[in-house]
Parts: C-alpha cells; sequence; structure tokens
C-alpha cells in the first residue's frame, strides 16, 4: 500500500527538498479504528504508542479515514500530520457515535463548493439530484410527478423492506431498527452491529465528499444535519455493503457461532465492512458517483472567477480536486 506522493521541488534558495503530497482516495485504504494509546510523531512516523511504551507506525497516508475510540490521546502533532496528507480524523464513541470531526477541512475546492449549494438551493435541480439517488440506490426510475418528500417516504417504505428481507435471509430477530444514541447498552445486537456498520460507513463518505471538495453539511434529501451530505451517499451504497455486513454478524451472533461480548461483535462488524468495502470497490466509485449525481441537476458547474490567479510557484498535482497537500 502507497503511504504517500513524493516530489522533488525546490525552495527560494535552490535548495532541494521532499514534499509529501496526498494520494487519490480510490488508491488507499479504507478505515482503521485505533482504540487505546497515544497517537503522535515520531522520527517523522505516525505512531500509536501503548502503555508500555511500544510502538505501532500507522500509514495516516494512505488511510481515507482514521476512527479515534474514548481510549485514545492524540497530539497536535499528530493531527497536523493527518490533515496534510488528507486523512479524516474522527472521534468516536462507543456506540460508534460521532463526537468530533477534524483532518482536512474541507473546502478547497471553491467552485465545487458553490456547484453544490447551487444545486441544493434550487427546488427543480434539487429533486433532479434526488431522483439520481433514488435510481443510483434501488436501480429503477422513480415514479413520476414526486416531489422530495413523497420520494422520501416511498425510500423509507422500502428500505424497512429491506432491512426485514435480510434479517430474514442471516436468521435474525428483527423487530426495525431503533437505538438511542444515549444508551447504547439498550440496544439489541442488530441494532448495535447496524450502529457500528454505518459508523464505518458515514467516516468514509465523510473522507470522500471532502477529498472532492464538496460540503458534508450541504445535503438533498437530507437537510439541516452537519453531515447531510455524508447521509445521502450512504444511503446510496449502505444495503450492498454495510447493512447484509452487519447482519451477517448478528446471525453468527443469533446462533451462538461467535461471542455476544459487544467489543468482539464490533471488532468483527468492521473487519466484514472492511472486506466488504474492497470487495465492492467502493472508495474508487465513490467520488465519480458524487459528480454523477451533482451532474443529473441539469445546472452548469461554475466558471473559473477572471479574477483568480495562478500560484506563484508552479504546482504538481497529485490526490483528489479537494485535497489541501
Amino acid at each position: 500500500m502507497r503511504t504517500h506522493v513524493i516530489t522533488s521541488c525546490r525552495n527560494v534558495s535552490g535548495e532541494t527538498y521532499i514534499s509529501l503530497r496526498p494520494i487519490p482516495l480510490k488508491d488507499r485504504s479504507a478505515i482503521v479504528f485505533l482504540e487505546y494509546g497515544q497517537v503522535d510523531v515520531i522520527d517523522s512516523a505516525f505512531v500509536l504508542i501503548d502503555k508500555n511504551g511500544s510502538r505501532v507506525q500507522i500509514p495516516v497516508g494512505g488511510l481515507a479515514c482514521l476512527m479515534l475510540e474514548p481510549g485514545i490521546r492524540i497530539t497536535h502533532a499528530a493531527i497536523s500530520l493527518a490533515a496534510r496528507v488528507g486523512c479524516l480524523v474522527v472521534w468516536v464513541g462507543e456506540a460508534g457515535v460521532r463526537l468530533y470531526a477534524a483532518g482536512q477541512p474541507g473546502g478547497a475546492r471553491a467552485d465545487r463548493l458553490l456547484f453544490q449549494a447551487a444545486a441544493a438551493l434550487d427546488e427543480s435541480a434539487r429533486l433532479k439530484v434526488v431522483r439520481a439517488m433514488y435510481k443510483a440506490r434501488f436501480e429503477e426510475d422513480p415514479p413520476a410527478r414526486r416531489s422530495v418528500d413523497q420520494l422520501r417516504g416511498i425510500e423509507g417504505v422500502r428500505v424497512r423492506v429491506l432491512y426485514a428481507q435480510l434479517a430474514r435471509i442471516h436468521g435474525v430477530s428483527w423487530n426495525g431498527r431503533r437505538y438511542d444514541p444515549a444508551d447504547w447498552g439498550d440496544a439489541d445486537i442488530p441494532n448495535r452491529c447496524l450502529s457500528a456498520a454505518t459508523s464505518c460507513l458515514y467516516g468514509l463518505c465523510e473522507a470522500a465528499i471532502l477529498a472532492a471538495g464538496y460540503a458534508p453539511a450541504i445535503g438533498f434529501l437530507h437537510r439541516g444535519k452537519p453531515l447531510s451530505f455524508v447521509y445521502d451517499i450512504a444511503d446510496i451504497v449502505k444495503f450492498e455493503t454495510v447493512v447484509p455486513a452487519a447482519f451477517s454478524v448478528a446471525g453468527r451472533v443469533e446462533r451462538g457461532k461467535t461471542t455476544r461480548e459487544i467489543r468482539s461483535v464490533e471488532r468483527e462488524v468492521r473487519i466484514a465492512c472492511r472486506d466488504s468495502f474492497r470487495r465492492t470497490r467502493l472508495l474508487e466509485r465513490i467520488i465519480p458517483m458524487i459528480g454523477e449525481l451533482l451532474a443529473a441537476s441539469g445546472l452548469q458547474p461554475p466558471e473559473e472567477a477572471p479574477e483568480g490567479q495562478e500560484p506563484a510557484l508552479p504546482e504538481i498535482r497529485s490526490g483528489d480536486d479537494g485535497h489541501r497537500g
């Protein structure tokens, strides 16, 4: 696995130095979870240090997303390095509930942000994008002459049916999608598996959205949340990736083929999600898919601003369009 792109550059004094730039998201591994220890940069390496002082190097430049659990402390130097190589860092709770996100702040492509915002604010363009999302999700055209709210209701019914079908396939006792983010322990095993799985997918989708230069908060079907666009994109692919993975693990738990201990269940879900991401080649598909969905709005992307100036020093492009590296 590659961890960075190296280019040879010269500074104003004519000295040669090595510049690290982000690699494209499609060439990265998906997600790594860290549970206990301190994350730091030592000898230019991104490392996890356990309570005994043992170090494990993390190839942060080759990851799309790094998930930090409550037992992790992280230094300013580590966050700075993650931001520089374009790896999204996410703090998650025991339930996979997002607490805070950092790393790459996004907004590196003003033209894409403006295009996304224009499509979301134009109700006709927004409806076209939502219809394109429906078609991408269910592989069929949505019903004609339906509003966004009506399409949302139709999707909700179909989603409940899909949950029930997957539960039957994997032999899972299913009473619906029910969970309380404030009380993780109150959820049953299938819902815990689903929460852990969707947490993985949300992190990956947010990393892709930022890498492409879009805004996670500007959604189309979902609105009013910091991660509205993340939910839009994740909903399109979750029933071919993480939802079957979650039900598969839940089924093994109910048949007694794996332990019910929650940490072990979460770990199995993450491994199943990782394998699913690889099998479906999700990292290669997700950024082009975003472009196709926004193109369905029928709007033209904004032209380059006439007052824009070329950089004083020529740049060697690498990574995705939204990477600041």
